[in-house]
């Protein structure tokens, strides 16, 4: 069973930066794709971003796309999600989740294992 530590959320201003990381434990990191997830009050957890197995592929969701990179390093069994040009409504509980598989899903259910969540707050 995988464990996964999330770190790196805070209180930032709209327009600024964060870097967020996720440490994985507990089974073979390199041989499944890893994702990010997202959920704000009231609403349902949503895809951020994902990444292949080994690290070839990336999918983002349309409202990310291009301010956020997805990445990992499977050397130190860890991933990594780096946002820029941060807005108000990327305010969320920020969650790494490892896949079933090697190949990334955008469902919840393409993921067996799920961190405790950071929060990220970008106040405008």
């Amino acid at each position: 069973q995988v464990q996964l530590v999330e770190s790196g959320g805070g209180l930032v201003q709209a327009g600024g930066s964060l870097r967020l990381s996720c440490a994985a434990s507990g089974r073979t990191f390199s041989r499944y794709a890893m994702g990010w997830f997202r959920q704000a009050p009231g609403k349902e957890r949503e895809f951020v971003a994902a990444i292949s197995y080994n690290g070839r592929s990336t999918s983002y969701a349309d409202s990310v796309k291009g301010r956020f990179t997805i990445s990992r390093d499977n050397s130190k069994n860890t991933l990594g999600l780096q946002m820029n040009s941060l807005k108000s409504e990327d305010t969320a509980v920020y969650y790494c989740a490892a896949s079933k598989s090697g190949y990334s899903g955008s469902s919840t259910v393409d993921y067996n294992g799920w961190g405790q969540g950071t929060q990220v707050t970008v106040s405008s």
